[in-house]
């Protein structure tokens, strides 16, 4: 069933107003992803017309933009991915561990995002390594699966780094899986520490190779001493790493990647009206507890539009990426190892039998099979029933 409100509502409405009002200022991602949202699912990208066998109803599906922006394009990705990394579950415990910048890195971030981005990554990924592979922690080679967010719930630019990653890992002479304890994976002020390290001094590589850029109120860092007194603070802080409670077991896993992996900086359910000039939506305010950490928040219709574009990603950019264990090419290699040691059975390779060949919602008048009778293309479509429907059809955009 559609949302009553959706994102692509106030972008068709508002959009061509703040694209001539910020003109030269919007970056060319940012113009593509305000547009694919605002024809996602119109008659703009063309579309196929369904009929069910049994009843005959018929209906007009229209093509999606698979924008990875696009808060309606993100469930069929999700389910994708998330059958393909279904494979990759060890039945060991997972933990849920959050990399987060301080706000004074975030800033530069937002000027910097392939780059600050690609360093978070990395930074956070290899704190985790080298700490878990330590004798005096852990001292295994873990897995690691990371998924970048930019966003607060308020859709304030807000980076950080969810992370999943496996109760354990393979021993450095491959010769048996090591668990961590119950419920304690890695010390996270160990953690904190040697992530501030690694990423402040590849900061201050990046700033000294002239990689990084500075606008605003932050152009004067440009300058080296500025730079490092800017910094100063941020070293003498602690950065905080946040470790969850592991999971119940893989379905609970998969449930948290199927929320959070393809989640875009707001969903159109948390929307709740929008009337031209102000959209109104919930958002978790996470000083508060209890039932009045659900708060409702109105901004202006600009300012919107502004919050959501802060978080489109640079082109090519990969937001989920895999770490140790689950990296590249090494992925089944590591995964079989794991098993063996765990003396767990391998999944099943034929899993295409229990696929559905197709994925087209059922009749919603008699729940019967729907299969597709007329493909029109973009900005073209049926002008009445099509031919051999009954004339009472109805259509569902």
């Amino acid at each position: 069933m559609r949302a009553s409100i959706e994102v692509a509502d106030v972008f068709r409405a508002a959009g061509p107003a703040y694209r001539a009002a910020h003109a030269g200022h919007l970056s060319l991602q940012q113009l593509k992803v305000m547009s694919a949202i605002e024809q996602c699912r119109t008659a703009a990208l063309g579309g196929h017309v369904e009929a069910c066998e049994d009843c005959g109803e018929w209906r007009i599906a229209y093509n999606s933009c698979r924008n990875r922006h696009c808060p309606k394009c993100q469930g069929a990705a999700a389910r994708t991915w998330l059958a393909e990394r279904e494979a990759d579950l060890l039945p060991v415990g997972y933990f849920h561990v959050v990399f987060t910048l301080p706000a004074e890195v975030a800033d530069i971030a937002f000027h910097n995002k392939a780059a600050v981005y690609d360093l978070l990554f990395r930074a956070a990924s290899e704190t985790m390594l080298t700490i878990a592979a330590d004798p005096k922690h852990l001292g295994a080679r873990i897995g690691i699966t990371a998924v970048l967010h930019t966003w607060g719930s308020a859709m304030t630019h807000h980076p950080h780094v969810h992370m999943i990653v496996p109760g354990g890992g393979i021993s450095p002479d491959a010769s048996r899986w090591i668990s961590s304890r119950p419920a304690f994976l890695l010390p996270v002020r160990v953690l904190g520490k040697l992530f501030r390290r690694l990423f402040l001094t590849r900061l201050l590589t990046l700033h000294d190779a002239g990689r990084l850029a500075f606008f605003g109120a932050i152009a004067h860092l440009a300058e080296r001493r500025a730079f490092l007194r800017h910094l100063s603070p941020v070293r003498k802080k602690r950065w905080v790493v946040y470790a969850k409670a592991p999971f119940a077991g893989p379905e609970a896993v998969l449930a948290y990647l199927s929320r959070y992996t393809h989640r875009v900086a707001i969903s159109n359910r948390r929307l709740i009206a929008f009337d031209k000039n102000s959209v109104t939506f919930r958002y978790k305010d996470y000083r508060r507890e209890g039932a009045d950490r659900q708060q409702v928040m109105v901004l202006a219709t600009d300012e919107f539009i502004r919050r959501f574009l802060l978080h489109v990603l640079p082109k090519g950019f990969h937001r989920i990426r895999h770490c140790g264990l689950l990296a590249g090419s090494a992925r089944k290699a590591s995964l079989a190892l794991a098993r063996e040691l765990l003396n767990v059975a391998a999944p099943s390779d034929d899993d295409t039998t229990d696929e559905p060949d197709n994925f087209r919602p059922p009749c919603p008048c008699c729940g019967g099979r729907m299969i597709v009778i007329e493909v029109f293309e973009r900005w073209r479509q049926p002008r009445g029933p099509p031919h051999g429907s009954p004339s009472t059809g109805s259509s569902t955009p």
